[in-house]
């Protein structure tokens, strides 16, 4: 079992950066494959990015390549969200989640466990 803590999150303006973490707790952390979604009000939690166990394969949102970086250093039992040129519409609750991904490594799916979340608010 893994316990999660998302900080990092505030206010900024579009064309800001904002660095995202995740700290997890137990020993566990490496056997896990590690998520960012995020959640608006109203509206279904998405996809952002995810990295597998030994972060040797990351994946993205279309929304999001190019600008976001997702990285984990298992020794600190920490996962990370690099996000640059921020956009209004990157605002948003930003979750962590670890799990073994779904079927045929379906990295959007197969997450047991979820931070409380980190409010990431852009300003136009």
């Amino acid at each position: 079992q893994v316990q999660l803590v998302e900080s990092g999150g505030g206010l900024v303006q579009a064309g800001d950066s904002l660095r995202l973490s995740c700290a997890a707790s137990g020993r566990t952390f490496r056997a896990y494959n590690m998520g960012w979604f995020r959640q608006v009000p109203g509206k279904e939690r998405e996809f952002v990015a995810a990295i597998s166990r030994d972060g040797s394969r990351t994946y993205y949102a279309d929304s999001v390549k190019g600008r976001f970086t997702i990285s984990r250093v298992n020794v600190l039992l920490a996962m990370y969200l690099q996000m640059n040129s921020l956009k209004p519409e990157d605002t948003a609750v930003y979750l962590c989640a670890a799990g073994s991904w779904g079927s045929g490594d379906d990295f959007e799916s197969g997450y047991d466990y979820w931070g409380q979340g980190t409010q990431v608010t852009v300003s136009s």
